[in-house]
């Protein structure tokens, strides 16, 4: 079968496609014909050596998002059978429940092998039933960035209606959170500092844009837009100088969400927390519980993510490219061999 390789991790350099025997699935596994992967901030940080939370394995197949259909199952498989459409979760032992460092290690892309090759094999249990009104293209896009948004948002921002969400940007996670929010009828504000983008942001339903290139105090309108009061829930993307900000723009007891890898340069000072009264709220991902009641809730409202570009299986090296270019608005997709 095709497969990439990273070798060596370090520069993108290292991102070789070779061939490799198909992998049999064992006890309670399953093999996956990938369709479709994309790519996340995280996939860019692991090949090119800047991720360092965890131990990276020599010359991982990376990508930790994908989708396909179950090919084969093993002995004593029940959850899943021949045929299924099916995404991973990205923790693949975080099925429920609060997270746990000892879950690290089962994370695909790295330390885990990922998704970026023909076949994978996989445990049963480390799957979910993609909404069957998706292309194979667009479930790819769930696993990373729409279980983050929704974990912030809903698993622990509790969002209702009526309240107001600010996001960051306008990558997949933020776009997602756009989404997520209209569907439960909240308002949402969005920075971007490109006004090309600002067309593609109202098709969407976005009205309230701010561009914080034009507007480098983009907080302060921010709290104008809510008439001083400031938002209810702010996802923050930006990293480094803009946590300050987030805080800035957000209510007495608003909840901010410092997002996985892109928010991790951020600097925080207690002491304008304990102003705002706010909930600091550290999110990388979800569990396979939150995965589920995410795609019931795609599933019910038909929505359907924002893809950017689609580049070949052949095509992976320049996928990673245009996606460190940053010009992506959504998601970028590697179709499957």
């Amino acid at each position: 079968m095709k497969v990439y390789r990273l070798d060596p991790v370090g520069t993108l350099d290292g991102l070789k496609l070779g061939e490799e025997a198909e992998p049999r699935p064992g006890s309670r596994e399953i093999t996956i014909r990938v369709r479709a992967t994309s790519l996340n901030y995280r996939d860019l940080k692991v090949a090119t050596g800047a991720y360092e939370r965890t131990a990276i394995k020599a010359r991982p197949i990376p990508l930790s998002d994908g989708a396909g259909e179950v090919v084969e199952v093993g002995p004593g498989v029940t959850r899943v059978k021949v045929g299924d459409r099916v995404a991973p979760i990205f923790t693949q032992r975080w099925l429920a429940g609060r997270s746990d460092p000892a879950y690290a290690s089962s994370a695909l892309g790295g330390p885990s092998d990922g998704m970026l090759a023909e076949r994978v094999v996989l445990s049963e249990e480390g799957v979910v039933a993609i909404p069957a009104h998706l292309t194979f293209e667009e479930a790819a896009t769930l696993p990373c960035a729409a279980l983050t948004a929704w974990h912030a948002l809903f698993a622990r921002g509790k969002l209702t209606a009526g309240e107001t969400v600010l996001t960051l940007g306008t990558g997949g996670v933020s776009l997602f959170a756009v989404q997520f929010a209209r569907m439960a009828g909240a308002r949402v504000i969005v920075t971007s500092g490109s006004e090309e983008k600002f067309a593609r942001l109202k098709a969407l339903g976005v009205i309230d844009i701010v561009n914080y290139r034009a507007t480098p105090d983009w907080e302060r309108l921010v709290l104008e837009l809510t008439g001083g009061q400031g938002v209810d829930h702010v996802l923050e993307l930006g990293g480094s100088g803009t946590f300050a900000k987030s805080l800035a723009a957000l209510r007495m007891g608003g909840s901010v969400y410092m997002i996985g890898n892109l928010a991790e340069s951020a600097q925080v000072n207690p002491q304008r927390i304990l102003a705002k009264r706010a909930n600091v709220h550290g999110i990388q991902v979800g569990s396979r519980e939150m995965f589920e009641a995410m795609n019931r809730a795609i599933a019910q409202a038909r929505l359907r993510p924002v893809i950017d570009r689609q580049f070949e299986f052949g095509q992976a090296r320049a996928a990673y490219d245009y996606f460190a270019s940053r010009a992506h608005f959504g998601k970028v997709v590697i179709r499957g061999a």
